[in-house]
């Protein structure tokens, strides 16, 4: 007996100027599965989901649900047919309630005569219902901004469910949250596969793949490569399919041989005392420094002080020996300071902007021609050695960095501090939301500026990575620094017992 599928994609291709996004791929998701869609940064996931959810038109192909050919033109024939989508993004309405978010667009009326009114009641009952029924305690009347990203998280889940949606499309939704948070979500996620529900899953998460998902499909550079059970699969296996070479390294190897002190933090608190409190420690030239710790332990807030972002209520910063006063971005770039920071789309890159207009705007004084006037030849010619350099996948210089992947955008911004001759680079999860071809890359990137004398401060939350990339690691905990451990002594019990160390009284 033929194999039943919930859903079809079949043959889809598109296109966009310069790039050939996808190319005859297939997927074929079973009702009642997890069917993970794995594949590099730029393999083409998003895209499809995006054909899929009605966001672009495919140029070629068809898709077909419980063996009945759709056309999905828009975001609202999706959801009529039954498909629901989570974005990675999360973007509620902070100033409504919890109900209206779920409810927005649809809210439910009721009639006077020529006047309609929001039935607030029947939302409120519905909603309560909704919430209920996925075992999710929130309030219907809370303000959706005063929820934590988990929550808002599991509200985007429920409003997927109240549309009766067949499908669920998950976008890297474990990307902001902790291992408690995690394991709630999967209890949501096994409530709507015992349901009948299927659940497309983006994740580079590999740990993650292999223990929620049936099934997996891999994709690279616009194809489909194959599609596999879970249990077939190993991490090796996928990496493997996914680059298209065996990946027998993960992290470069460093030869690096830290020199002397370059920057020494002594006493740094924040004026808010729930923020870092009396951290010391030094970096020296050509280390990588890590940065661990568990949610809140305060450690972007301490590398924005560090780039002038923060304020500072006391301790001292001193660069080369002499102390020195950082108030703002522009007085680290004067002490040769760059950062890299953690949400890239909401705080890196400007969209709408060109690679090269994203490339060169922390350096506009390099460029400018005369008064008011920038050398756009000059600058384009810099960003395209950037991009060589780097090795940038990107049609043009020209391109917008939005049609980027997530980790050719991560290495345009890597471009952009290295063109102010940075001695120290503060970099916050450099490799959150990327595949794991481009992570090899951008350690081989972090690990030679290291060797050309460079230090580095890496903020990541990924235990792998710390313990591979790092000299030695400094681990915080609630705003305090609770110890620092040599790299090559370091391990994943050691980390995680200074991490979970309470503040002392």
């Amino acid at each position: 007996m033929a194999e039943q599928y919930l859903l079809e994609m079949r043959g889809i291709s598109k296109a966009f100027p310069g790039v050939q996004a996808l190319s005859n791929v297939t997927l074929k998701v079973r009702p009642g599965t997890v069917h993970a869609l794995m594949g590099e940064n730029g393999a083409g996931k998003s895209t499809l989901m995006k054909c899929l959810f009605g966001i672009y038109k495919q140029d070629e192909g068809e898709i077909y649900l419980d063996g009945g050919k759709v056309e999905i033109n828009n975001s609202n024939d999706a959801l009529r047919s039954g498909v629901s989508m989570i974005h990675q993004e999360l973007h509620p309405v902070p100033h409504r309630d919890v109900m209206e978010n779920i409810w927005l667009g649809r809210l439910p009326v009721r009639s006077f005569g020529p006047l309609k009114f929001v039935d607030h009641k029947k939302m409120y009952r519905d909603t309560v219902e909704l919430l209920a029924d996925l075992e999710l305690d929130v309030n219907p009347k809370a303000r959706t901004g005063s929820l934590s990203v988990s929550k808002i998280q599991s509200l985007e889940i429920a409003k997927a469910v109240s549309f009766n949606s067949k499908v669920i499309v998950m976008d890297e939704p474990t990307s902001s949250l902790t291992g408690n948070e995690v394991e709630q979500l999967f209890k949501i996620i096994n409530r709507l596969r015992s349901r009948g529900v299927s659940i497309i899953y983006i994740s580079h998460k590999m740990e993650e793949i292999l223990r929620i998902s049936d099934d997996v499909t891999i994709m690279r550079d616009g194809k489909y490569i194959g599609t596999w059970q879970a249990s077939e699969l190993t991490t090796d296996l996928i990496i493997t399919k996914m680059v298209g070479r065996d990946l027998t390294e993960r992290y470069p190897e460093r030869t690096n041989v830290p020199g002397g002190v370059v920057l020494k933090v002594d006493g740094l608190s924040s004026p808010s005392p729930k923020s870092f409190q009396n951290v010391s420690f030094d970096l020296r030239e050509g280390e990588i420094l890590g940065v661990g710790g568990l949610v809140g332990a305060q450690r972007t807030e301490l590398i924005e002080a560090l780039f002038g972002l923060r304020a500072i209520s006391s301790g001292t910063i001193s660069i080369a020996g002499k102390p020195v006063r950082i108030k703002s971005p522009s007085d680290a770039k004067k002490h040769r300071i760059a950062l890299l920071t953690e949400e890239r789309r909401a705080t890196g890159i400007f969209p709408v902007l060109s690679v090269y207009e994203n490339t060169i705007i922390a350096n506009l004084g390099r460029f400018k021609w005369i008064p008011g006037l920038l050398d756009e030849k000059k600058g384009r010619v810099v960003a395209k050695e950037h991009v060589d350099k780097l090795r940038t996948k990107t049609p043009t210089v020209n391109t917008q960095i939005r049609y980027l992947s997530g980790g050719n955008q991560q290495k345009v911004l890597l471009a952009r501090w290295l063109l102010t001759d940075p001695d120290i680079l503060l970099l916050d999860e450099p490799t959150r939301g990327i595949d794991v071809g481009a992570k090899f890359e951008i350690y081989s990137i972090i690990t030679q500026l290291a060797k050309q004398g460079k230090s580095i401060i890496m903020i990541s939350s990924e235990m792998p990575e710390l313990l591979g990339m790092s000299d030695r690691i400094m681990v915080m905990s609630e705003g305090r620094m609770t110890g620092i451990v040599e790299g090559n002594r370091a391990t994943e019990h050691e980390i995680m017992r200074l991490a979970a160390q309470q503040r002392m009284a």
